[in-house]
């Protein structure tokens, strides 16, 4: 698959073959479901608990006479149905990561890429820099039709590029090695340098 490269000027700057088995797939939605919900999974924190009864100092001593007070024979006031009480079957502290192998995942990553190159939302420009002023990144975004986008670099992010387009709305910059497919389908646009997508084609080599 042959595509242009362009510039943050909108110019031509020649072309790259992309590689069919990375971007040329027939894009399956239950491996991407299966990927993101994996990532949502993981990086939730489950740190969520509510007190139960256990874990309560309250009195447990009888509240009133067993018989003619009118009253229920309760023993303790950390029952959970008085103010105050414990909570039962509350949320507790867990993890609420789900196991998914190395191959779907990777699989995955490339169904996201391959989605984006069969809807004609896959951009490959030469550098990811040029300026460091958010309004010159918000003009170059706006010349290249940008208003949606993840832009993925190569190993590094050049620094006053990465500060310049952090304050433009629904623009993300990430690293290489922080691609993924929960930011790739949430976003309209993959904008991906000549770096990133040599980097991206020596790891499923």
């Amino acid at each position: 698959m042959k595509i242009e490269i362009t510039t943050f000027d909108a110019k031509k700057a020649g072309s790259v073959d992309l590689s069919d088995a990375i971007f040329g797939l027939d894009p399956r939605a239950d491996i991407l479901h299966r990927v993101v919900q994996w990532q949502l999974n993981k990086r939730q924190q489950g740190t969520h608990q509510a007190t139960s009864r256990g874990e309560i100092n309250r009195t447990t001593a009888k509240l009133g006479r067993q018989k003619g007070g009118g009253t229920a024979r309760h023993g303790s006031r950390k029952s959970g149905i008085f103010v105050g009480g414990g909570k039962a079957f509350g949320p507790r502290f867990r993890s609420h990561e789900t196991a998914l192998n190395k191959k779907i995942r990777a699989l995955g990553l490339k169904h996201a890429l391959s989605t984006k190159a069969k809807a004609s939302e896959l951009i490959i420009i030469e550098k990811a820099e040029g300026f460091d002023k958010t309004k010159a990144a918000k003009a170059a975004f706006e010349k290249m039709g940008l208003a949606n986008a993840l832009i993925i670099d190569g190993a590094t992010l050049n620094e006053g590029f990465a500060k310049a387009a952090r304050n433009v709305p629904n623009i993300d910059v990430l690293p290489i090695a922080g691609i993924n497919v929960y930011d790739i389908l949430r976003r309209k646009q993959l904008v991906l340098t000549k770096a990133a997508v040599e980097a991206l084609e020596a790891r499923f080599k």
